[in-house]
């Protein structure tokens, strides 16, 4: 990992060079300014990560360089320092987009941590920054088939409700992320943040600390009070990836944020609000979950107002070849080559092939193969043997085909009819008891 590079600017010259040399102790790279001018120019030059920048100097004042720096250099953290305990100074630099404030004499360990924390912060906001990018590739769900079709047209109803809650269901790969930020594109506008957390990946007390934020001191080692997520969403989605991994204490904290959009972040007693769409998914059945007692009844009837159901790739045979050629371009694009092709045989084996990562795996089997053999066709020899080394699924009878068809348009009328059974079964021209068998045949509630 590189050294984070630290820019003291600071008119005081025996402090600047005792913090530089104790910086570069803790193993970090330093630059020195004595005022504010000199700050900028070394800042343009070399493009520190971190600046500490004291606030009373003369000519360029602190303040002045740090509005410099959110002009100029604005993905800059800036940490500033003063020898003058004045709250309005350090009220109007937290305005400014400081990210702390610290008075002098300060303890050098904990500018050390603050500095580390700092740091952290900021290369975890680069590589949000590149995902985001990265995933923009992704940001239209592809499909053709009457799954996909079907969902597109309930994705449609959704947003033009006024929902604020919405569940989507379906196996690991299979594209829940990709739904959520369309659902986000098309329920906000374009400058509204899309925030995600993988409630599957930090403990409990972390969790709700991520969420819904924390003074300074509320945990260990939390030495700067930290923004939740779902102040940072305000305004737009919120997008709580496996929720059926969330503790069971953060659940009952969401339960009540979702009621009534208020919140309380660790070591504060005062409540906030916010105004977030909350898109949550899972690829569990939470009802089987809500049996075992790992997750809470109320708040699952709470997500389950409007589920979204997303059909594995094994389920959307018609949009194997479709989604196979556009990541193909991709990554051919990316690689500055041709897009690699596929043999008849190849894309045969595909539609037979039972993708148990669903799309995820066929995104990630495309751009190994294009690393592999760029430009080349790809012939079913040259697909991984642990592919290669299952037996594709029997090929599918008359008597599923038909069934599938009849899903599909059940679904349909379905949706069409926003769930009304008697309307739905008019528009298929049957009665409602007809229709209610029908359902239960196909396993459709």
């Amino acid at each position: 990992m590189k050294t984070a590079t630290i820019l003291i600017i600071d008119d005081e010259m025996n402090l600047t060079r005792s913090l530089a040399f104790t910086l570069r102790q803790a193993g970090m790279d330093c630059l020195e300014a004595h005022n504010g001018h000199t700050g900028c120019k070394i800042a343009e030059r070399e493009s520190p990560d971190i600046v500490l920048l004291d606030v009373r100097m003369p000519g360029m004042t602190g303040l002045d360089v740090l509005e410099w720096f959110n002009t100029e250099m604005p993905d800059i953290p800036v940490i500033m320092m003063s020898a003058f305990d004045d709250t309005h100074d350090a009220v109007t630099a937290m305005k400014m987009g400081a990210v702390d404030y610290l008075s002098k004499p300060f303890d050098v360990d904990e500018l050390i941590l603050l500095i580390k924390q700092t740091d952290s912060q900021r290369r975890l906001q680069s590589e949000v920054q590149y995902l985001r990018e990265r995933s923009a590739h992704d940001a239209t769900f592809i499909g053709t088939s009457g799954p996909i079709l079907a969902l597109k047209e309930k994705m449609d109803r959704v947003a033009n409700s006024n929902v604020r809650t919405l569940l989507l269901c379906g196996e690991t790969g299979a594209g829940k992320a990709i739904i959520a930020r369309q659902m986000h594109a098309r329920c906000s506008g374009k400058d509204c943040p899309f925030v995600e957390i993988n409630c599957a990946t930090l403990p409990e007390r972390q969790i709700e600390a991520e969420l819904f934020g924390a003074e300074r001191g509320a945990l260990p080692g939390l030495v700067t009070k930290r923004r939740g997520l779902v102040e940072i969403a305000n305004g737009g989605t919120l997008f709580l990836d496996e929720i059926g991994e969330m503790p069971l204490p953060v659940q009952a904290k969401l339960l009540t944020f979702l009621e009534t959009r208020a919140y309380r972040p660790l070591g504060i007693t005062r409540e906030f609000n916010a105004d977030v769409r909350v898109i949550a998914a899972t690829n569990k059945n939470l009802e089987g979950a809500v049996q075992e007692g790992s997750f809470r009844q109320d708040l699952f009837f709470r997500l389950n107002i409007m589920p979204i159901e997303i059909a594995p790739l094994r389920e959307r045979e018609k949009d194997i070849d479709l989604l196979a050629h556009h990541f193909a371009k991709r990554f051919g694009d990316e690689a500055g080559v041709l897009p690699i092709g596929f043999t008849k045989s190849t894309r045969e084996f595909f539609r037979s092939y039972d993708w148990p990562g669903n799309v995820r795996e066929l995104k990630n089997l495309v751009e190994r193969l294009t690393i592999l053999y760029p430009t080349q066709s790809i012939s079913v020899d040259l697909l991984p043997a642990e592919i290669r080394s299952v037996e594709p699924k029997e090929p599918i009878s008359i008597e599923e085909s038909i069934e599938g068809v009849e899903r599909n348009l059940v679904q349909d009328a379905l949706i069409k009819s926003r769930g009304k059974k008697g309307l739905a079964a008019d528009r298929l021209g049957i009665s409602r008891h007809a229709l209610k068998r029908k359902m239960q045949r196909l396993g459709l509630s």
